[in-house]
């Protein structure tokens, strides 16, 4: 099995049988970029609940069944549909000016003629929470917070908050509307989007973030005329619930296969890019990865499962875990690709204390590919977090994320910032991964 393995995924190219028909995918080691060059190109941004996102399930169900997997279907889930609409941000006198903006996930709209009111500035949102209701009472709030550049990503769960809790925090205060600093690390004029809450028993405002230059710009405005105005429309859509779904489709294993080797992404992506980074790249790499060792009849079924709405809070995962809750003793291991498409480097896993050896030799058999060993303490994804809170045991392929908020929930998140060859290296470690715990007897829980 190594040594087939090995040749696999050092070829560059990988023939199997006849040539496909030109309305398959062939199986090499391009097949994952061409899987979300097909998915970006023919779907393009697929925003959860929409007409678009059942054309991404639709084109997932036609894949898999072109790669030849062994039992493929959708799983229905409700999820309350949120839809985008014409926005402008404009700062009155003295300056009078536009601003990028976007709508975050989830916001109302304003008023018909829109909000026009003074704005307060805050560093972050502890700092508002910390405000007096004097300060924001009736005004636009400002959260000014600088995202820093790291290879995991790690300070964006610092800053993200005030995307997330902002509006509630404001209207506590008795604001009118909120608007926050891009939660990126792009000096260029893209506008930032993402999901928002609100709470039952607090006003709903509109949220709205501003690209990081405009986000400057206001700032320094500010520094010279602290009672600068703005002026926000916004015309956001709540049709209210429709039925997302998620794709599901299995390598049924050869001599165990009732237990469950899961791999995952996820199918939906936000509308303004074309969600090649998030997730479209995790989309063909798990996807490539079954198929390809397909011919290998793994001795553990293989499950492909690209999770529906994650983008709103995870919703599909939540519908997996719990129609799947009896079975889920069978999982023995997930693992999800979402953070773009850099280069892995390192090698996190969530096992049993027993199992750690077995998680060292897999890490062996990945250094080759400049991959280095980390932590007992993965998550595993954002989705499969939902499945390691029952018990699975997960590990993370970590990518290089140190670029990844230049694009991430963005119009750039666009199929050319996706390096091949790093997709490649990806792939091979997918492969690696995937491979060794299909064939392994390794309870890992232990």
């Amino acid at each position: 099995m190594k040594l087939w393995l090995t040749t696999m995924i050092a070829a560059t190219t990988i023939a199997i049988g006849q040539p496909a028909q030109a309305s398959k995918p062939e199986l090499n080691n391009d097949l994952a970029y061409k899987l979300v060059e097909s998915l970006t190109v023919e779907v393009g941004p697929r925003l959860a609940g929409s007409e678009a996102d059942a054309r991404a399930v639709a084109w997932a169900e036609q894949k898999f069944r072109q790669l030849g997997f062994d039992k493929v279907w959708t799983e229905p889930f409700t999820m309350q549909y949120w839809e985008r609409g014409n926005a402008s941000l404009r700062v009155e006198a003295p300056f009078n000016q536009a601003l990028v903006l976007t709508a975050l996930g989830g916001s109302v709209g304003t008023p018909f003629d829109g909000i026009t009111s003074q704005v307060v500035m805050f560093d972050n949102l502890q700092q508002l929470q910390q405000a007096n209701p004097a300060e924001v009472k009736d005004k636009i709030v400002f959260i000014n917070q600088t995202l820093r550049k790291d290879i995991r990503g790690s300070f964006y769960g610092q800053v993200v908050g005030a995307r997330a809790q902002g509006a509630v925090e404001a209207a506590k205060l008795g604001a009118k509307a909120i608007i926050i600093r891009s939660v990126g690390t792009s000096n260029n004029r893209f506008a930032h989007t993402g999901i928002m809450r609100y709470s039952e028993d607090v006003p709903r405002i509109p949220a709205a973030a501003i690209s990081v230059p405009d986000a400057m710009q206001l700032s320094k405005m500010l520094a010279i005329h602290p009672e600068t105005n703005l002026s926000l429309h916004m015309k956001n859509n709540l049709p209210g619930e429709v039925t997302s779904h998620n794709v599901i489709a299995e390598i049924t294993g050869s001599k165990r296969p009732d237990e469950i080797v899961l791999i995952g992404a996820h199918i939906d992506s936000w509308d303004e890019g074309t969600g090649a980074l998030d997730d479209g790249a995790g989309v063909g790499l798990v996807m490539a990865t079954a198929a390809l060792l397909k011919q290998q009849k793994p001795e553990r079924t293989i499950r492909v499962v690209l999770f529906g709405n994650e983008e709103g809070g995870l919703i599909g995962a939540r519908a997996y875990a719990a129609h799947h809750a009896a079975e889920l003793k069978n999982h023995v291991f997930a693992s999800e690709s979402d953070f773009g498409a850099g280069r892995i480097w390192r090698f996190d896993t969530g096992f049993g204390e027993q199992a750690l050896a077995f998680a060292a030799e897999l890490q062996q058999d990945l250094k080759h590919l400049g991959i280095e060993a980390g932590s007992n303490t993965a998550s595993g994804g954002p989705d499969v977090s939902v499945l390691k809170a029952q018990g699975v045991p997960v590990a993370s392929l970590q990518q290089d994320g140190t670029d990844y908020f230049d694009f991430h929930h963005t119009p750039n998140d666009t199929l050319d910032k996706i390096d091949p060859a790093a997709l490649q290296q990806n792939l091979k470690a997918w492969l690696i991964m995937t491979s060794k715990i299909a064939n392994s007897n390794v309870d890992l829980r232990k």
